[in-house]
Formats: C-alpha cells, sequence, structure tokens
C-alpha cells in the first residue's frame, strides 16, 4: 500500500497477515495530490498541488525524479497515455492538453480544449 502524507513524503507499508512494515520511500517537500501508477505497475507518478510530477519506481527503491513542472500553467492533474508507460498527459484549468515523454520530461505537443476545465 502507498500512502502521501500531507507534508510531501511517499510511505509504503508491507502489509501482511496482522503486520506491517512501513518504509519512507520518498520525501519531495511538496503536498502530494495523487498517486497514479502505470498500467504495468512499474512507474508511480506522484501529482502536487502545485503542478510538479515526479515518478517513482518502486522497484529501484531509489528518490523520486522530478519529470515535469507546469506550476505556471494552473495544472490540475496528470496521467499515463495508455498503452504503455512512456507518455504522459496533463491539464490546465484554462483547457490545455499536454503531452509529456516520461523518460526526460520532454514536452511533446498540446491541445487547447477552449473551455474552462474542472475536476469533480
Amino acid at each position: 500500500l502507498y500512502f502521501s502524507a500531507q507534508e510531501g513524503i511517499l510511505i509504503f507499508y508491507h502489509i501482511k497477515d496482522l503486520q506491517y512494515e512501513m518504509k519512507i520511500c520518498a520525501d519531495i517537500s511538496q503536498p502530494i495530490s495523487s498517486l497514479i501508477f502505470s498500467p504495468d505497475y512499474t512507474i508511480l507518478l506522484l501529482v502536487t498541488d502545485q503542478g510538479t510530477v515526479y515518478s517513482y519506481r518502486p522497484a529501484h527503491s531509489g528518490e523520486a525524479v522530478k519529470l515535469l513542472d507546469t506550476s505556471s500553467s494552473c495544472f490540475l492533474a496528470a496521467d499515463f497515455l495508455t498503452p504503455g508507460n512512456k507518455y504522459c498527459v496533463s491539464v490546465t484549468i484554462s483547457g490545455e492538453v499536454q503531452v509529456w515523454f516520461l523518460e526526460d520530461g520532454t514536452f511533446l505537443s498540446k491541445l487547447n480544449l477552449h473551455t474552462e476545465v474542472h475536476i469533480t
């Protein structure tokens, strides 16, 4: 079970029977608004309220890596562009949908919906 604390800490709980073990996986020092696993569960996206997206690879137990920072564009959400886990899609409040390459955070394209977006 992966859990994010309000302070920006990613925590993993290994639960077996009535026992559990807690491990702090990453500290990104920004409140995490959502956690999204890739379709093959090899990458975990950490999305912050400020519009920064980090990737964390549970099998490698390394630090979270900053992929992209959209803080200047009123960022709302991000998710994997499937099939696969090579691309990420994000959306802004103003209705701009953006596609990013996850390997290095390269911006690839955008589409403006010309309407304000809200998450419900």
